[in-house]
């Protein structure tokens, strides 16, 4: 089997590729990404060597380039992680998400159906559902839950989740989607709360935590969703999403605290800076179809993963070390610094 993984470069979709070529080393995984400000070849560095691995670096917005790779490469299965994917950025900048998440995933099914691939799978969010009260603890995003977006980055996911069910019913595409909560451990980048946290609290520096740290996100260690995505291949049913969840509902400044005790810093680092608009309060997924249908269920408790997570940091200062003295330096500024209202 030949795969192309899209975004192979970034968090998530990085940790895919060193999954699948551990997990099944007789197939090739072919990893098209643009190297935008959050891909990295570092993370790909130990598996550049590995003779069933092949990077190209290119948009998926870009029809010719997209494909000339899948006539060069015959591709049978395509998963694509490649997106823009911070929420304060598509505030701050719209239209790269509308380009890369909505027309580059047309272009991508474009391509599938030009050579008939055998699976195309869309690697969603599960902030397409917008969010939950944060007293109803019963509440959960099921698959069913329509779709109520809060930013421009989740509008531009659900209109690329909806693009791909439209292409499954008119063109009998051979589609999935997964929606997953958020996702943390090895290689993510340094602007989300979680790897943010760890690497400010390394350097001593202010903990920058939105309005009152009160919103709550359902956690998922990034290997539990890799497995995930794997079974969805080989067992998933074409034309169904599958919601991915993992039943780690916690407080941003629970995590916050968590961080700073793992690494034996006090909580006065912690700032509290003006909040995100139309911060959404609660996610919390029901995974209940994907384990029912195919067995899955996570396996990494959440403070197991964070110890994890907080020890990859902590052993690959280099990885985020040079990340943070590039282009995202002025972005920090931007979002965080310049933020002056105190809670």
């Amino acid at each position: 089997m030949t795969y192309i993984v899209t975004g192979g470069a970034g968090f998530i979709g990085g940790n895919f590729v060193h999954y699948m070529l551990k997990k099944h080393p007789d197939d090739r995984v072919v990893c098209l990404d643009a190297l935008t400000y959050a891909g990295n070849m570092e993370t790909l560095a130990d598996v550049m060597d590995n003779p069933n691995f092949r990077f190209v670096k290119g948009s998926i917005s870009d029809r010719e380039t997209v494909y000339a790779i899948f006539a060069n490469e015959q591709p049978d299965v395509v998963v694509n992680f490649a997106a823009e994917s911070h929420v304060d950025r598509s505030i701050d900048n719209a239209g790269i998400f509308l380009t890369t998440n909505i027309i580059g995933t047309q272009i991508l099914m474009d391509a599938c159906r030009k050579f008939n691939i055998k699976r195309f799978h869309q690697v969603s969010t599960d902030e397409v559902y917008g969010d939950l009260p944060l007293d109803r603890p019963d509440l959960l995003f099921t698959e069913k839950t329509p779709i109520h977006t809060s930013s421009p980055y989740s509008a531009s996911k659900a209109a690329a989740d909806l693009l791909a069910l439209a292409y499954f019913r008119t063109y009998k595409l051979p589609v999935t989607i997964s929606r997953c909560s958020n996702n943390y451990g090895p290689y993510h980048f340094p602007e989300k709360l979680i790897p943010l946290m760890i690497v400010n609290a390394l350097s001593d520096k202010p903990l920058p935590v939105y309005g009152k740290g009160e919103n709550v996100r359902d956690w998922l260690y990034v290997l539990d969703h890799c497995k995930a995505i794997d079974l969805i291949l080989q067992k998933g049913r074409v034309g169904e999403v599958y919601n991915i969840g993992g039943h780690n509902e916690t407080r941003n400044i629970d995590i916050v605290r968590l961080i700073l005790k793992e690494l034996g810093k006090p909580e006065s680092l912690i700032t509290y800076v003006t909040d995100r608009a139309g911060h959404d309060l609660r996610y919390a997924i029901d995974p209940s179809k994907i384990r029912g249908e195919l067995g899955w269920q996570s396996e990494i408790r959440f403070v197991d993963g964070i110890k994890l997570t907080v020890q990859w940091y902590l052993d690959n200062r280099d990885w985020w070390s040079r990340i943070l003295s590039g282009e995202y330096s002025s972005y920090y500024k931007k979002m965080y610094e310049e933020r002056t209202r105190l809670i």
